[in-house]
């Protein structure tokens, strides 16, 4: 479960927003807001679903290891179905240090009767029951439409490092508008990352062999460093590149065009979409993934 469990984000939601002027300062106390629930579920081809549950935090609350082991949902009752069969999902934890864990929720192997793990082309469905309130989402992992044909590096462009290299793409997208990709990288010992912009539509590309640059996958709580997008001579990296549903697609993208306009006075306010029903926050995301491996020589 490694490999899929590290390939997630941690979902904290911020509950307030900062307004500023160009004029002058304005002080304020936001309002506190009770903490709703935030989901971040995913069931990907081969693996089974895997379910993380937090309480929201408010936006000036102070993020450290205890801050996060705290806001993590316990004994919640989770069930997802395939259609066919229903299985509760157990609750598992993984150390975070200090005396401190993350906590999620898997597949149940000592209940084989019931156990299943994702396959392409299939609607699953997503049932929480928490603190008296029951949350539903569903979600669909689709067919491979995006085929990755071949990995290649060339270098950096001028003014970078000489040992900096630019990770390419060459891929085909089926003809047919509608293909939505969200794709993540592994460098060496790392855990696979999302890409700044992660998530992509077919509205150019449809039907075509094309080329572009994958920049790399970031730790959103490390910051965001010059050259970012670039890797290094002697790497070797994976690219995990998924098929996801249209709301998986919007999850993304609105989550990410809010990251992006933080701190900007000039950027509208975003609503994340959600695909999770009730006074929640999150997503249920189906993936059908592929992946390749590069090694770039030193």
């Amino acid at each position: 479960m490694n490999r899929f469990f590290s390939s997630h984000l941690y979902l904290i939601f911020f509950t307030g927003l900062i307004f500023c002027s160009c004029e002058k300062v304005i002080d304020f106390k936001p309002k506190e807001k009770a903490p709703k629930l935030v989901v971040e579920a995913t069931i990907e081809n081969g693996q089974p679903p895997i379910v993380f549950l937090s309480r929201s935090v408010n936006f000036f609350s102070k993020m450290d290891p205890q801050t996060l082991s705290q806001s993590f949902v316990r004994n919640a009752e989770v069930y997802v179905s395939n259609g066919s069969v229903t299985h509760k999902l157990r609750e598992y934890s993984v150390p975070l240090g200090g005396g401190y864990f993350i906590y999620f929720y898997s597949a149940d192997t000592t209940n084989p009767s019931t156990y299943f793990v994702g396959e392409l082309k299939k609607t699953y469905s997503l049932r929480i029951v928490y603190d008296g309130e029951i949350y539903t989402a569903q979600t669909t992992i689709p067919e491979i439409t995006r085929r990755i044909d071949s990995l290649y590096w060339k270098p950096a462009p001028p003014g970078n490092p000489p040992n900096k290299v630019a990770l390419m793409i060459r891929a085909t997208d089926r003809p047919g508008y509608g293909d939505y990709v969200r794709y993540f990288t592994k460098r060496n010992q790392e855990p696979f990352y999302a890409g700044l912009n992660s998530v992509y539509d077919d509205q150019i590309i449809d039907g075509t062999t094309y080329e572009v640059q994958v920049e790399r996958g970031i730790n959103r709580n490390d910051g965001i460093a010059n050259g970012y997008s670039f890797f290094d001579k002697g790497d070797t990296v994976t690219l995990k590149l998924c098929n996801i549903d249209k709301a998986t697609y919007d999850f993304w993208r609105t989550l990410e065009f809010n990251f992006a306009s933080i701190g900007n006075p000039f950027s509208n306010p975003t609503r994340i979409i959600s695909n999770i029903s009730g006074n929640s926050l999150g997503y249920f995301g189906g993936y059908a993934a592929q992946y390749k491996t590069l090694i770039i020589p030193r």
